[in-house]
């Protein structure tokens, strides 16, 4: 007979039920520890009586994800030791015709296995386990323990191997402990590597909206915008698998997929933007635009937005205000020039309907002043919504009055959408058509592949073939037969899970329900954002808007003990930032919010004086 084997102490991801875990209450709380040992095998099973005992005693257990029907046998062995045993997910019938006391002799037959109906909704098994005190339970005994107090039951609960004899049996392999990891991560890896969080996460496993880390405790990802649809979603995986096995090569063979693919991606996009260069990221395909404007304008200098970033290549640091205006940078070259951050809420403009054009404005002077000193304009470029300047919300008419100014000067417009494409604000597919324009290039990366590194840049034909100049583009892994497959797989799977519009319910109900917490919760200072891209900015002073900028770090270090992932960004790194899978519910939704508001009431927050 064939047996699966569910093994002792082991770290199991399996138990994330309320049964398992309190919402809302600390995860290290969360009980993922297996304290027996589970035998898989088909309902109906009989199950035999390991030694000479008496039933101490049985009950139902019926609620789900309990044992289901259960029965504790003690037993009295020479030396005067006595303990129990206990069988889980048992039949119904396997409690008839029982009475407390009987008597069992060694292989006498204690019942069969249970169907999922009645066994507590499990796959047919059998749940064994060793008590050495029972702690006055009856019918029932705790399976699983919190990792926090591992070490007190498993005193109480041996290894039930003792018993069953399964040969071969190994202990789980619990891999680096995390601190182990940061030892070796401090030796080889570089130190300007960060790290989330002030005790960082060991994550072996996810699924959708959760992750899972190596004690099996599950984290509600609020801000993993990469895994687009979902972590380890099983049609994009099945996509990749499957043009894997047949092959995977460069774009100077001809192949099905990438044509397939650019027809897909273009026809999201208006009618001008027919033409893609495939790459492996949002950084190479910002880098891979630039080129593309000096090649078509002639111009060398680019207008940026302050608190903009666009990647990690030497090109794009010089761009990305987020970096050359933060630490360790050296402020913009001289072929950069940067404008204000269009903010309505910490900006001069935060009540003027009129934001928009006002803030386009400097922009209108920046290009004066550049044709003033001689000095050509090649692109303006950013992002949609703005992500690491702090999840800011562009005010109607900015873009477009940007854009037109651009043109009029003889440069192109470049949104990169490397953040908010695909689906994620909701009322539209791609960010920039919520300011109704049309960029000349547009960058894509991060949610394109799920995970899966890939990278493009659409744009007219007009700039494609003024960068058609001799010179070959060619990029080993851009547009491979894999990363096609899979690009592809992610807009068929935003398509037929509606996840565009889900994103739309979702985060109205949950920017509803933040924005009714400022109220009671004056360290709210604004909650923004559109669709599945939100961000709460957190302020000690509403009339001087001073940055919380520690309270952020706090409520995300303690969103996160809570079994929530949030992070910060922002200037002042003082907005807490929500960009989760688009599978995210409002059951999450509601969970965020309700996670959120008991961190809001800890001690800590209140001896600021801003919270009840």
């Amino acid at each position: 007979m064939n047996v699966g084997i569910g093994r002792y102490n082991e770290a199991n991801r399996a138990y994330t039920a309320l049964a398992y875990r309190q919402m809302g209450g600390e995860v290290e709380r969360s009980r993922t520890i297996h304290l027996g040992i589970d035998l898989f095998m088909k309902e109906g099973s009989p199950v035999f009586a390991p030694l000479e005992s008496i039933i101490h005693s049985f009950q139902n257990n019926d609620q789900v994800h309990d044992y289901g029907p259960t029965i504790i046998l003690h037993h009295a062995v020479e030396g005067g030791i006595e303990f129990y045993t206990l069988y889980g997910h048992l039949s119904l019938e396997s409690l008839e015709n029982l009475s407390v006391g009987m008597h069992l002799k060694k292989g006498d037959r204690i019942g069969t296995i249970g169907d999922p109906s009645i066994n507590g909704q499990w796959p047919p098994h059998l749940h064994f386990q060793i008590i050495t005190d029972r702690l006055k339970y009856s019918g029932d005994f705790p399976g699983v323990c919190a990792p926090v107090n591992r070490s007190l039951w498993l005193s109480l609960c041996p290894d039930p191997n003792l018993i069953l004899q399964i040969p071969s049996m190994k202990d789980p392999d619990p891999g680096l402990k995390p601190k182990e990891i940061l030892e070796i991560r401090n030796r080889y890896l570089g130190r300007s590597l960060s790290v989330s969080y002030e005790n960082p996460i060991k994550l072996v496993r996810g699924w959708m909206q959760y992750v899972y880390d190596h004690l099996g405790r599950e984290y509600l990802d609020a801000v993993n915008n990469v895994c687009h649809v979902g972590h380890c979603h099983p049609v994009v995986i099945e996509a990749a698998r499957k043009q894997m096995a047949l092959l995977n090569t460069n774009t100077r063979y001809l192949h099905d997929t990438i044509i397939e693919y650019a027809e897909r991606l273009c026809a999201t996009l208006p009618d001008s933007l027919q033409v893609c260069f495939f790459v492996c990221s949002g950084s190479e395909a910002n880098e891979l635009a630039l080129r593309l404007a000096r090649a078509h304008t002639g111009g060398t200098d680019f207008i940026v937005v302050e608190g903009g970033y666009h990647g990690n290549t030497s090109a794009l640091i010089d761009i990305s205000s987020y970096k050359f205006d933060g630490p360790g940078g050296a402020g913009p070259p001289p072929y950069v020039h940067k404008v204000r951050m269009p903010d309505r809420y910490r900006g001069p403009y935060k009540d003027d309907h009129d934001a928009g054009r006002l803030y386009a404005h400097q922009v209108s002077d920046v290009l004066n002043q550049a044709k003033h000193d001689g000095r050509r304009i090649a692109s303006f470029i950013s992002e949609s919504m703005l992500s690491c300047g702090g999840q800011i919300v562009l005010p109607p008419n900015y873009l477009p009055e940007v854009y037109r100014s651009v043109r009029e000067a003889g440069g192109v417009c470049i949104a990169d959408e490397v953040q908010v494409g695909f689906g994620r604000v909701g009322t539209h597919f791609w960010g920039f058509e919520t300011q109704g324009v049309v960029p000349d290039i547009v960058t894509l990366g991060k949610p394109m592949g799920n995970g899966h590194p890939i990278g493009a840049v659409v744009t007219t034909p007009e700039i494609a073939e003024s960068f058609s100049n001799g010179m070959e583009y060619f990029n080993t892994f851009g547009g491979n037969p894999v990363s096609c497959a899979v690009g592809l797989s992610v807009l068929n799977v935003i398509k037929s899970e509606q996840l565009q519009q889900h994103a739309l319910t979702v985060g109205t109900h949950l920017k509803e329900n933040l924005r009714n917490m400022m109220t009671t919760y004056p360290l709210i200072g604004d909650v923004r954002g559109e669709g599945l891209f939100l961000g709460l900015e957190l302020v000690r002073h509403a009339e001087t808007l001073e940055p919380a900028t520690d309270e952020a770090a706090y409520i995300a270090e303690r969103m996160k003990d809570r079994g929530v992932l949030m992070s910060t960004d922002g200037p002042y790194h003082n907005v807490l930032k929500i960009k989760p899978p688009m599978v995210f519910n409002k059951e999450d939704a509601d969970r965020l919010v309700n996670t959120l508001e008991l961190v809001l009431k800890e001690p800590r927050l209140k001896l600021v004086g801003l919270n009840p």
